[in-house]
């Protein structure tokens, strides 16, 4: 078997030694063991790296169990530390964000783990955070601009989704894991949704609260903030990009969650057919973090959920739907379309991306050097295809990781908050 690159091994031994870790670890957050696995060094590396692509190193080094080897235990007290400061920023940041936004009359909503932090659910140097993300009106959005700007932040690059905000001197630290010298982007969206995975599954309305004030607001209720995260971890299990620390926000909110509130999150008010992706992520929830969701949630979002999507969800693991898996999927989440004609059309899709989906590549890429450093983005997407088709290219965010955690580069990415 030929090595993946210099310095690594093959493509199937990474691969399973990153699935190994990645269960192993997700096993550890669930139920905490006496006993260190037996792992060489290498597999020992590909967990620093799972932990990092996973999120979860703070709650690992949070947890009562195993101490496991040196640079281990190093590398668990660093990020433990790290991320503890990288929360601090965060609610310094977030206080700012109020200041301006208030004196610019903007009213806001902080999405996800601001969210969360406000909350008090984020335990200190358990969660990380690689930004703020903002919800304002789409008549706000040049005003926020100046607003930010005030702050020292840049604009950037447009996504379809959210318009990013950069720091100034916004480079960033060359370690695997987080770092509190990492500046947080600020990710300003007009409006929330994912595509499942071409249908879009809009919940903007659910989430503003009546009659906002300027400055940042929380959302409508805890049930809007639970959707949210849910619609979240759908879109990331559609991609093949979830993150374990995503199950554990959706299991510490769940607690707070009382009949009304799972109510209102299962019927949108009434609303035919708006349950239908819920069952995944409230699914893996439940399978790694056993008794977060209730037996009555889950049933009713499993009986919403269409057969297909059920079945594979069923059958799927953490490695296989998150960043630690190391293949490239050809069609990532073809399972969530709900007829032969979006399937047949995301299948179109993925063949033939729009023009303005190959921008959106270039532009993520250019705004994250650590990216050029593999040659995957720099080429056509008609080589992209025939590489696939040829061989086995890893993913570039999941290599980045593993080459970092090996010794043999640094990574240098955005997370998502």
């Amino acid at each position: 078997m030929s090595a993946l690159e210099p310095g690594l091994p093959s493509f199937s031994v990474v691969a399973r030694a990153l699935r190994t870790t990645t269960d192993r670890l997700a096993g550890e957050i669930r139920a905490p063991s006496d006993v260190p696995p037996d792992w060489s060094r290498f597999e020992w590396q590909m967990a620093r790296a799972a932990a990092t692509m996973q999120g979860c190193a703070g709650l690992l080094a949070a947890a009562d169990h195993w101490r496991g080897a040196d640079e281990w235990r190093e590398f668990l007290a660093g990020q433990y530390g790290q991320i503890a400061a990288i929360q601090d920023n965060a609610r310094q940041l977030l206080g700012r964000i109020d200041e301006v936004t208030r004196l610019a009359g903007i009213p806001c909503v902080a999405l996800k783990g601001s969210a969360l932090l406000a909350l008090g659910l984020l335990a200190r140097g358990t969660r990380s955070m690689g930004d703020v993300d903002l919800l304002v009106r789409p008549t706000d959005t040049d005003a926020i601009g100046a607003a930010l700007h005030m702050l020292g932040y840049r604009r950037g690059h447009w996504s379809r989704r959210h318009l990013t905000y950069y720091p100034p001197a916004a480079g960033r630290s060359l370690v695997i894991g987080e770092h509190r010298d990492n500046p947080l982007r600020i990710e300003v969206h007009p409006h929330i949704s994912e595509e499942l995975p071409l249908s879009q599954v809009d919940i903007t309305s659910t989430i503003w609260p009546a009659d906002a004030p300027p400055g940042i607001n929380r959302y409508a209720s805890l049930a809007a903030l639970m959707r949210h995260n849910l619609l979240h971890a759908a879109g990331n299990i559609r991609a093949r990009v979830l993150r374990l620390i995503q199950l554990h926000d959706i299991a510490g909110l769940a607690r707070l969650l009382g009949p009304t509130d799972w109510r209102e999150l299962l019927d949108r008010h009434g609303e035919a057919d708006s349950a239908w992706w819920l069952y995944p992520p409230l699914a893996f929830t439940q399978r790694y973090l056993p008794g977060a969701i209730p037996a009555k949630a889950l049933d009713a979002a499993r009986a919403a959920c269409p057969l297909p999507l059920r079945w594979c969800t069923d059958r799927q693991g953490l490695y296989d739907v998150s960043w630690s898996n190391l293949r490239i999927a050809a069609l990532p989440g073809i399972e969530w379309a709900r007829t032969p004609l979006e399937a047949a059309r995301f299948a179109r899709s993925r063949v033939l991306p729009a023009k303005v989906a190959l921008q959106e590549i270039v532009d993520g890429a250019s705004n994250q050097p650590g990216l050029l450093s593999v040659p995957w983005y720099q080429i056509s997407h008609f080589r992209r295809i025939l590489r696939w088709i040829r061989s086995r290219p890893p993913r570039v965010h999941t290599l980045i990781q593993v080459r970092a955690a090996a010794g043999l580069g640094s990574p240098c990415l955005n997370r998502d908050g």
